[in-house]
């Protein structure tokens, strides 16, 4: 059993797509971050960095003691290779994989993630900011058109825990692109979009979905903190 530490976020729709393609049985634990309990003592016993999400495998493949990850870029690796699903086993395909798993957590998800802060959260709009992380995110959307102009899916021609990092975090609404600027990109987002897998994840989203992913009240817990909230 995988207890699955939660909030309706693009890292979070990563890991219900992973298990729910991969057919695993987990527990969604809602982490509500506008309420702050990513900095409560027993969830930075799981997550040190307090971030959401992160995962205990109660059921590890060696047989033994319960197993916690934090970072979804970790959790989908841990995952593929408890499963032996979506992570090639040929070790030139396998690294395609992971330099795209990769690009994602390292690029696309902090580029994006900024646009979304001073384009949606920041009590001040700052063109400067504003301009750089849509600049940025159109120009990682580009990137992938072009790897998707020769392959079906991010990392060649089979369904990989790339191809499910990188899905949650493309959202042109939020980021300033229009999809149809990359047409493979948009062949590629459609497809993905369709798959059962990823339709039962983002169902299992909504009873969460209903609230705002971030409040005004969220906003002052989640932005700005320091050192001091994860000290134990």
């Amino acid at each position: 059993m995988i207890e699955l530490y939660y909030w309706p976020t693009p890292n979070g729709h990563k890991i219900t797509m992973y298990l729910e393609e991969a057919g695993l049985a987990y527990e969604i634990k809602p982490v509500n971050i506008n309420l702050g309990d990513q900095f409560k003592p027993e969830y930075l016993k799981i997550s040190p960095s307090n971030k959401m999400p992160a995962i205990i495998d109660t059921a590890p493949a060696d047989g033994g003691a319960p197993i916690s990850v934090f970072e979804s870029g970790a959790i989908l690796l841990y995952l593929a290779e408890k499963t032996g699903r979506f992570l090639p086993a040929d070790p030139r395909a396998r690294l395609k994989v992971l330099e795209w798993l990769f690009w994602q957590v390292g690029g696309l998800g902090p580029m994006a993630g900024q646009i979304h802060h001073f384009g949606l959260y920041a009590p001040e709009k700052i063109p400067y900011a504003i301009d750089r992380y849509t600049n940025e995110t159109n120009r990682l959307y580009g990137v992938l058109d072009y790897q998707l102009a020769d392959h079906g899916f991010v990392a060649g021609d089979e369904y990989s825990i790339a191809d499910i990092a990188t899905y949650p975090w493309i959202v042109p609404q939020k980021q300033g692109q229009k999809l149809e600027d990359f047409p493979n990109l948009k062949r590629w987002h459609e497809a993905i979009a369709r798959r059962p897998g990823t339709l039962r994840a983002y169902e299992k989203a909504k009873p969460w979905s209903k609230q705002p992913t971030v409040t005004d009240e969220g906003k002052k817990i989640l932005f700005g903190q320091t050192a001091a909230v994860v000290k134990r």
